[in-house]
């Protein structure tokens, strides 16, 4: 496992840059219209009780919302969830838990968990990820989603950044909204299978995006990036070229 020094991080403080930079972008936007994409595909219709583990300012958690779902929306920023409430405060079935994810309490379980982009923000993700397979209900499963080491190791030497990655992708002032601790794909689909799980769908997220040359494409074509990633994400070998990788789980019966 790739294990780091770096605690936990919060966004207390910083909740609205966060919601901006990463929402308000062509980035933040893709990932979400993919990933939800991905859910429809492989998801009941019918309403489900829904966890959205680290869920931050709620992106997720209304989108849920509108497909009728009931979700309980975790954070450990109270900023984020602060900025979550004034969002959702009448858009559905919704209550709000504040506090790492392994505090919530395995006496309540979820026909789906999400945990998307949050693994990569902590010290000790695999802890977490065993909590979360506690939280799902039986026929439930876990939707995870986490910064690919991978491609964050392609993207780097395309773009020559060789002292970066000598330096294990460690630097001494790193910024806030930079992910700490980037996990390998084939180890997580590992652990899963170690402990029991099917992982029934893998797909990269942001596949071509982000490696674009000229990046002012991200935004004039959008719509034929957006398309490119639906039509590979999913297929080999691209879907190991995402930026972040998706999984969904679930625990082997029989």
């Amino acid at each position: 496992m790739n294990k780091q020094t770096q605690k936990d991080q919060s966004f207390d403080q910083i909740a609205e840059k966060f919601d901006r930079n990463i929402y308000g972008t062509s980035k933040g936007k893709l990932r979400h219209e993919l990933l939800l994409h991905h859910l429809s595909k492989h998801l009941p219709v019918s309403p489900l009780k829904v966890l959205d583990a680290g869920g931050g300012t709620g992106v997720m958690t209304q989108s849920m919302l509108e497909l009728g779902h009931q979700v309980l929306l975790n954070d450990v920023s109270e900023d984020a969830l602060t900025l979550a409430k004034d969002k959702l405060s009448s858009a559905g079935d919704v209550r709000f838990h504040c506090g790492p994810i392994v505090s919530l309490p395995e006496t309540e379980q979820f026909d789906l968990v999400i945990c998307h982009a949050v693994l990569e923000w902590l010290s000790e993700p695999f802890d977490t990820v065993d909590h979360l397979l506690k939280l799902v209900a039986p026929g439930g499963c876990l939707s995870l989603s986490f910064f690919n080491r991978d491609a964050h190791l392609f993207s780097n030497l395309i773009y020559g950044n060789f002292d970066y990655i000598k330096k294990d992708f460690i630097v001494p002032n790193r910024v806030r909204l930079n992910p700490n601790n980037s996990l390998y794909p084939a180890e997580v689909i590992g652990y899963f299978e170690k402990a029991g799980w099917d992982v029934f769908h893998k797909a990269g997220i942001r596949c071509f995006h982000d490696y674009v040359r000229d990046k002012s494409l991200q935004q004039s074509h959008y719509e034929e990036l957006k398309a490119s990633e639906l039509a590979y994400g999913d297929k080999h070998p691209y879907l190991w070229l995402g930026r972040y990788f998706h999984l969904l789980a679930r625990p082997v019966t029989g």
